[in-house]
């Protein structure tokens, strides 16, 4: 699909907007219910598995989806993405021992793995290169809208009635997700080929895209901090009085939904590494505000700054991966930052329940821990990735594209 010059804000990028918020709102509204309901089947000590192996099927699914964006098309791999969700969310009600639970959430994973894949490419295919920020900065707020929506819609459920209504609800978002992508999304890739078991095969060179190695490491160090938190927030949430363990993430997205209607312009203006530092920094700040909260008070304002530092950073990551990829190769290059956010996800989530070990004493140093590894991120960008040194020894081992291209 051609890109019309300025123009944004179509009819196809609205419902693939409105599509992402209920998509995000389906899974996430499960999130802070989950670790209580575990607990009721006896599986306290394995709650950091809930985001961890979620993650980590999201993580080992990426190649997959990459390459199946790039041949058989964005729109179906955005509606298999959707249709996990519809699936495990009935399944859900049905499990009743900790191994079974452990293992849908496994598979649920599927989801995150290729609907984000397929719609960033979709994305980049129907805007103009120079307001690819501010598109992505706009997609990525209606995701965030369906993640403040989706806690507390959830929470609400399941108080008022009980978590297996909870469950039924989140299907039917992403069954609506599915009708909007099923009913008026045109495919934009041109050569789509027709899937086939072949397709499936994923060589090495299909599995990472080393032209997106710096997005790639910031978007792991960044991310731990994100998997930390929705695995320890919802029990220190209780250990500081708050009865709404998905408060703190309301707050979060309101403030990360605040920024991004201007984060995505500033990066297209300014650049993509710049609004990064900032942004890694800011994230490492608020970790550091948590691990010496006392009070909801404090909590909740370094929920706020988290939520702005995720919303400066989400957009200019994802169109810094498309700004270094390949053209003909956006879902690898998407796939590859993804694969990097799923394992930071994923290793933030297993690190902190093992810091953690259920004991509110060690809540500081779960935290001072996360937030070291995400000012990892500022470290990287300040002084690592603009070392020219580094970079021709990186581009003499792979010998794929002229140094420029790193430097964009």
């Amino acid at each position: 699909m051609d890109q019309s010059p300025g123009r944004v804000y179509t009819f196809h990028f609205i419902m693939l907007c409105l599509s992402n918020a209920l998509f995000s709102a389906s899974f996430n509204m499960l999130l802070p219910e989950l670790p209580a309901y575990l607990t009721r089947m006896g599986g306290e000590d394995y709650k950091g598995y809930i985001l961890a192996l979620f993650t980590l099927m999201a993580g080992l699914s990426r190649p997959f989806s990459g390459k199946l964006t790039d041949t058989i098309g964005r729109v179906p791999v955005m509606i298999f993405g959707s249709l996990v969700c519809v699936v495990c969310s009935l399944l859900y009600p049905l499990v009743s021992s900790v191994g079974a639970f452990l293992l849908l959430r496994f598979f649920h994973g599927f989801s995150t793995g290729f609907k984000p894949t397929g719609t960033a490419a979709y994305v980049s295919d129907i805007v103009p290169a120079t307001r690819r920020a501010e598109a992505m900065g706009m997609v990525g707020l209606f995701s965030t809208i369906g993640l403040a929506l989706g806690p507390a819609i959830g929470g609400y459920i399941s108080t008022q009635w009980n978590i297996q209504v909870m469950f039924q609800i989140s299907a039917v978002f992403a069954l609506l997700s599915v009708v909007i992508l099923a009913g008026g999304m045109r495919e934009t890739l041109a050569d789509k080929q027709g899937f086939r078991l072949s397709t499936l095969r994923i060589s090495k060179s299909e599995i990472f895209e080393p032209l997106v190695l710096a997005p790639v490491i910031v978007t792991f160090l960044t991310y731990l901090s994100y998997g930390a938190l929705f695995t320890i927030i919802p029990d220190f949430s209780s250990h500081l009085g708050i009865q709404n363990k998905g408060l703190f993430f309301t707050f979060f997205t309101a403030a990360s939904i605040g920024i991004r209607l201007l984060a995505g312009k500033v990066s297209d203006k300014y650049g993509r590494v710049p609004i990064l530092k900032i942004s890694s920094f800011t994230m490492a700040v608020a970790v550091f505000i948590l691990a010496v909260s006392h009070t909801p008070a404090m909590m909740l304002t370094a929920a706020i700054i988290y939520g702005v530092s995720v919303g400066l950073n989400s957009p200019a990551i994802t169109a810094w991966t498309i700004d270094l990829g390949h053209p003909q190769f956006k879902g690898r290059a998407l796939a590859s930052m993804y694969i990097a956010m799923e394992a930071g996800i994923g290793l933030g989530a297993y690190l902190s329940a093992f810091i953690y070990h259920n004991d509110t004493r060690f809540f500081a140093l779960t935290f001072y821990c996360t937030a070291v590894m995400t000012l990892l991120a500022s470290v990287y960008l300040l002084f690592i990735y603009h070392n020219r040194r580094l970079q021709v020894m990186w581009r003499f081992v792979h010998m794929r594209a002229p140094i420029k291209r790193f430097l964009r």
